[in-house]
């Protein structure tokens, strides 16, 4: 009498020849289909239904050479993938036969493991993985004939791409996702051959660019300084569903969500997908030793004999807790230690890379030179939580790592619009650990540590029996933040003086930061009169450069050719941005007025401005009618009239800001009154020092 488990081991082998039948041949008659797997038509029949039901397969009608009804079969991406689960199921039961057949002839197993996936093969982490680089004498070749092709000038997000695209950190990846791939990636994180890959790695240009574009025509890739370091054959063309894309990848349509923003507000409408022809690697002037291909880093962990090695990711400055976690984890394991920092785009606001990598390198002494190594990643991050858990488990796998450590939140965004986590604090290690085989790199969780003061040492959260009873000290990110804003003693037991030390030169406290005031609100509000009146303010306090950049003053010296579509009043508050933006980096303090009604907008400045200082949002909340009230210039009647077109509250969109950091109401309320309360918000924040 079979067992269940027998049962199960010979349903799953009949839908695993039926599947690989209809893949070889899917235009074969039932009877031809049906001897083939070794069934009756009859069962041939359930199963093609079974098949279907479950999504495995597309059943269409065709005409036969007799007339008679035929069907064609297609298997589908889920079928796909399920084909190769099955295919390591049974490949799995022989190799056990096998084993306990060698067992029971020589007396010891056969050693031999089964691959349990395609990546699975490539992951001896001392052999070779492919690139998409041509030789150096093609390369030169390549360039002369691509100077002719047409261009497409990259992002920084799409060269982060390129890059691991080319040197194989993103293999199997031979180019940017076809349709059908992207299609199997959003769906089920399936590539159209059922291969493991979590995140859409797509071309994005603008529609006016993808309409100059024809299907099969190659097109030259160039970096922002024109650079050409790849070719691509354009297969496919497509506009995609976004809010699609950002549901099933990203886990909600939420623009507080970075990457959700990206997608929907910088990321080009439309999506090119093919093959590509690396031609030379980006250039990069900084730490230069410390960057490493995936063959480069194989190549020496072959060379030191590094069997087995696992990663650490980190897009934050290292501390005391996380010495120990690694320290810990390397030992788990009873590996080496590679730590992989991403050195590409991040979260918006974190910690520029130059200073993270110094902070990197001041901690790399503490560790065993023997024992331990560091390389930078160069990476776009989406901040995906657990998609992004196993994308960059695949990449550390490229890069030659057997073990991935695995964080609490892994790559997590922060709070969604209702203030709540995208994604529960386990939710990366659920999705990884389901996925582990295919990755190719064992996960490491993650500990939580802290001090315990008692004993003067970290130790894991989760394993102090005595915890009643032992102080335990722990510093969250935002003290630490915060410590630093207002240059609070940070103490020897969080961190290493040398890693404070970095963080202080590049982070002074806030008193002596560079900052923003960025004034918006309806024409006529009073924004140019409170903007005056807070210069003069922090004119007379003295100790930094303050420049005014008003809405009226940019149109004129930086913004003189452009008109009042969307489009132009976007452009020219990007402009404004970045010039507060360089400011503010310098240590001074810009001050700008424009009226900026679209949050997107704003929110984008911010991003651009948060990078190097603090931005401090007034909302000047003058209501529409009094605005109109005022109308010294007449521009609310003419917009009544017709005569200004999309002219904003009238017949253009104001998105009133939700949460600035300051409100401030101008009816019958002096200007004076008005500049007082943005200088008491600024010292509230520690941007200027009480007077």
């Amino acid at each position: 009498m079979p067992t269940d488990t027998q049962k199960l081991a010979e349903e799953e082998d009949l839908l695993f020849r039926l599947l690989r039948q209809l893949e070889a041949a899917p235009d074969a008659s039932q009877r031809a289909t049906a001897a083939a797997v070794g069934v009756s038509l009859g069962k041939l029949n359930a199963q093609l239904r079974l098949a279907a039901e479950a999504g495995l397969i597309k059943i269409s009608d065709r005409d036969g050479p007799d007339k008679r009804q035929r069907f064609a079969y297609a298997i589908t991406v889920k079928g796909a993938a399920e084909q190769i689960r099955l295919r390591d199921n049974f490949l799995a039961r022989k190799f056990a036969e096998y084993d306990a057949l060698h067992a029971e002839l020589t007396g010891t197993t056969s050693g031999l493991e089964p691959f349990k996936h395609r990546t699975k093969i490539m992951q001896n982490n001392l052999a070779p993985i492919p690139e998409l680089y041509v030789s150096y004498d093609s390369a030169q070749k390549l360039k002369v004939e691509a100077a002719d092709l047409t261009s497409h000038d990259l992002t920084p997000r799409q060269i982060c791409d390129l890059e691991l695209l080319m040197n194989g950190g993103f293999n199997p990846l031979k180019g940017f996702l076809s349709e059908e791939d992207y299609n199997g990636v959003v769906e089920n994180m399936r590539l159209a051959d059922g291969t493991l890959w979590p995140m859409p790695i797509t071309l994005d240009v603008s529609e006016e660019f993808a309409g100059s574009i024809e299907i099969g025509q190659d097109i030259a890739l160039r970096d922002q300084e024109g650079v050409i370091l790849a070719t691509m054959t354009v297969t496919d063309r497509w506009e995609p569903n976004k809010s699609v894309e950002a549901e099933k990848v990203f886990g909600a349509d939420d623009d507080a969500h970075p990457a959700v923003n990206y997608l929907h507000n910088t990321a080009g409408k439309i999506y090119l997908g093919g093959p590509i022809t690396g031609i030379q690697q980006p250039v990069h002037y900084d730490f230069r030793a410390r960057r490493d291909t995936p063959n480069e880093l194989r190549a020496y962990f072959r060379k030191l004999g590094w069997r087995k090695v696992v990663a650490f990711q980190t897009r934050n400055p290292l501390h005391r807790a996380h010495q120990e976690l690694t320290f810990r984890a390397a030992k788990e394991a009873q590996a080496n230690l590679l730590i992989h920092p991403i050195v590409g785009m991040t979260k918006p606001g974190d910690v520029d890379h130059f200073t993270r990598v110094r902070c990197y390198e001041a901690v790399l002494d503490k560790y065993p030179a023997s024992t331990t190594t560091m390389s930078l990643l160069n990476l776009a991050m989406r901040m995906a939580g657990p998609r992004e858990a196993v994308w960059h488990g695949l990449i550390r796998a490229n890069h030659g790592c057997t073990h991935f450590i695995v964080g609490r939140d892994h790559a997590g965004p922060g709070k969604n619009s209702q203030g709540e986590d995208f994604y529960g604090p386990y939710d990366a290690q659920d999705l990884y650990r389901a996925h582990q085989d295919e990755i190719g790199a064992e996960m490491v969780d993650f500990k939580h540590m802290v001090y315990v003061q008692e004993r003067a040492q970290y130790e894991p959260a989760d394993e102090i029996a005595d915890k009643d009873d032992v102080t335990i000290l722990n510093i969250s990110g935002t003290e630490l933040r915060r410590r630093l804003a207002e240059g609070l003693e940070i103490p020897e037991w969080f961190s290493f003086p040398e890693v404070v030390k970095e963080l202080r030169r590049t982070k002074p406290p806030r008193s002596q930061q560079g900052f923003t005031v960025f004034f918006t609100g309806f024409s006529g509000s009073g924004k140019s009169t409170i903007a005056n009146a807070l210069m003069v303010k922090l004119m007379e306090m003295g100790g930094r450069p303050v420049t005014l950049l008003d809405g009226d003053i940019v149109r004129k010296n930086l913004s003189s050719e452009l008109g009042f579509s969307k489009e132009h009043r976007d452009l020219n508050i990007r402009r404004i941005g970045y010039v507060a933006s360089e400011i503010t980096k310098n240590g001074g303090i810009a001050i700008c007025a424009p009226i900026a009604p679209y949050a997107t907008t704003r929110r984008a400045v911010r991003e651009d401005i948060e990078q190097f200082g603090a931005f401090v949002e007034v909302h000047v909340a003058t209501s529409i009618e009094e605005c109109e009230r005022r109308d010294r210039k007449g521009l609310y009647k003419l917009a009544r009239e017709g005569k200004i077109k999309e002219f904003t509250g009238i017949s253009d969109p104001y998105d009133v800001p939700q949460n600035p950091e300051l409100s401030v109401e101008t009816e019958n309320v002096e200007v004076d009154n008005c500049a007082h309360q943005v200088i008491l918000k600024l010292e509230s924040m520690g941007l200027i020092a009480a007077q």
